[in-house]
C-alpha cells in the first residue's frame, strides 16, 4: 500500500482541470510560496469516439493508468479521476482550478467560481463555442464529484488584458466595439508558464510560438503581452490543425451569399474542416502529415503553408517589438517537431535566427547557434501548473 504524502502548513493541494471539446487534462499539484510540485497528472481523450483513452502518471512520471475504454461522458471521467486520486493516497484537495478559454470583457483575471460567474460565462459562451460549454459542464461535474471544494476560473485571455489599444481594437464601428468585440488573445496560461520558467532570464523582447491543435504567436515586452495573433475568438490568426486562422471576410460573405451557408455551417467549416485538414484533404495531425508527405503533394503543401503562416506572424511580432531577443517554441508541435521548427526558422537568418541542426534535433537548449543574434528555446507549456498557482493564490 502506498503511503499518504503528507501536507505541511502553508501549502495548498490543487486539482487542475483543463477541458477541451472531447478531452480533459488534469493534474494534482502541491503549491507553496516558492514552488509548484506535480503529484499526479493525466488525460482523458477522444471521449465519445467509441474508444477513449485514460492515462495518468505519478510524481516520478511512472505510469499509474493506461486504459483504452469506452468512456463516453465527462461524468465518467470525473469519477475515474476521483478514484485515481483516492487510490494514490494524496493529501486532501484544497481547491479546484479550471482553464477557461474565454471570459468575455468582464472576466479576465482568476476568480472564485460563484453563481454570478457562471451566469457571465454562459452569456459569453458564443465567443468560444468550441470550449466554454465543455468547461461549464466540467465545473458542474467537479462540484458534484468534490462537494464543498472551492473552484477557481483561470482565463486564457488574462495574459493579454493589457495589450495597447493599437493591438486590441478591431477596425469596426465603435458601437460594436463597445459590446466587447475586440482582440482578446488566447493561450495566455501557456504564455504565463513560459514567463514563469524564464524567470530572471526573461529578455526585453520575447516571441512565444505556441503550436498545437490551436496555434498562436505572441509578442511579449518585458513580460507583458503587447500583441498576439488570435483575435476575438481562438479561430483567428495562424493556420491550425482544423481551424483556418485569418480569412478575407469576403470569403465568408461569398459562402453565405452564393453557397447559402448559415452561421452553423460556416462555424463548422472554419473550426473543424479547414487548416491542415482542409489543405491536405487527409489529416489534421502533423505527425501523420509528415509520413504522408513523401507521396502526397497536398500533405506537403499543408506543412509548408502552416510553417509559412507561423513565420509571417513571427516577423510581424518582430516589427511590433523592434526586433527579438528570444523566440520560445512551445505546445505539442512546438515542443516535439524539430522539422517544423527548422522550416519555420530556415528563412529568418536575416533576423538573427539560426538554428543549430544537431541541438534542434536533440532538444538541447538553446536550439539556436551560439553566434545567433536571437536565442531560440524549446520549453514545455505548463498550463496546468499555472492554473494551480492561480488557484492557490486566490485563497492565500
Amino acid at each position: 500500500m502506498k503511503k499518504t504524502i503528507p501536507l505541511t502548513p502553508a501549502e495548498s493541494v490543487v486539482l487542475s482541470l483543463n477541458s477541451g471539446s472531447s478531452s480533459l487534462k488534469f493534474g494534482v499539484y502541491r503549491v507553496t510560496a516558492v514552488q509548484t510540485e506535480r503529484l499526479l497528472s493525466g488525460e482523458a481523450e477522444t471521449l465519445g469516439a467509441g474508444k477513449s483513452g485514460f492515462h495518468a502518471m505519478d510524481a516520478q512520471r511512472h505510469s499509474i493508468a493506461n486504459e483504452d475504454q469506452s468512456m463516453t461522458t465527462m461524468a465518467q471521467v470525473m469519477q475515474r479521476i476521483d478514484k485515481l486520486i483516492a487510490d494514490s493516497h494524496l493529501p486532501a484537495l484544497d481547491a479546484i482550478g479550471h482553464r477557461i478559454v474565454h471570459g468575455g470583457p468582464k472576466l479576465r483575471q482568476p476568480c472564485r467560481i460563484v453563481h454570478d460567474v457562471i451566469l457571465e460565462l454562459e452569456s459569453v459562451a458564443n465567443f468560444a463555442p468550441l470550449h466554454t460549454p465543455a468547461s461549464l459542464e466540467v465545473i458542474a461535474l467537479a462540484a458534484q464529484t468534490f462537494p464543498g471544494l472551492p473552484q477557481v476560473a483561470c482565463f486564457d485571455t488574462g495574459f493579454h488584458e493589457h495589450m495597447p489599444e493599437i493591438a486590441r481594437v478591431l477596425p469596426l464601428p465603435k458601437a460594436l466595439r463597445s459590446q466587447g468585440i475586440q482582440r482578446y488573445g488566447f493561450h495566455g496560461l501557456s504564455c504565463e508558464s513560459i514567463v514563469q520558467q524564464l524567470g530572471a532570464d526573461m529578455p526585453a523582447r520575447l516571441i512565444i510560438v505556441h503550436l498545437g491543435n490551436g496555434a498562436s504567436v505572441t509578442a511579449v515586452r518585458r513580460g507583458v503581452s503587447i500583441d498576439t495573433s488570435m483575435g476575438l475568438t481562438p479561430s483567428g490568426g495562424v493556420i491550425m490543425s482544423t481551424r483556418s486562422g485569418d480569412l478575407d471576410p469576403g470569403v465568408l460573405i461569398y459562402l453565405m451569399r452564393e453557397k447559402k451557408l448559415d452561421a452553423a455551417a460556416i462555424e463548422t467549416l472554419v473550426d473543424h474542416e479547414s487548416g491542415l485538414l482542409g489543405i491536405s484533404g487527409a489529416d489534421s495531425d502533423m505527425r501523420r502529415l509528415h509520413t504522408a508527405a513523401a507521396t502526397h503533394a497536398d500533405a506537403r503543401l499543408a506543412i509548408a503553408m502552416f510553417c509559412y503562416s507561423i513565420r509571417k506572424h513571427i516577423v510581424a511580432m518582430m516589427a511590433v517589438l523592434s526586433g527579438a531577443d528570444m523566440i520560445v517554441f512551445t505546445g505539442g508541435i512546438g515542443e516535439n517537431d524539430a522539422i517544423v521548427r527548422s522550416i519555420i526558422c530556415a528563412d529568418l537568418a536575416w533576423a538573427g535566427v539560426t538554428l543549430n541542426d544537431a541541438r534542434n534535433k536533440t532538444l538541447s537548449n538553446p536550439v539556436s547557434d551560439a553566434s545567433a543574434g536571437c536565442v531560440v528555446l524549446v520549453l514545455p507549456s505548463q498550463e496546468d501548473e499555472q492554473i494551480a498557482r492561480h488557484t492557490a493564490a486566490a485563497f492565500s
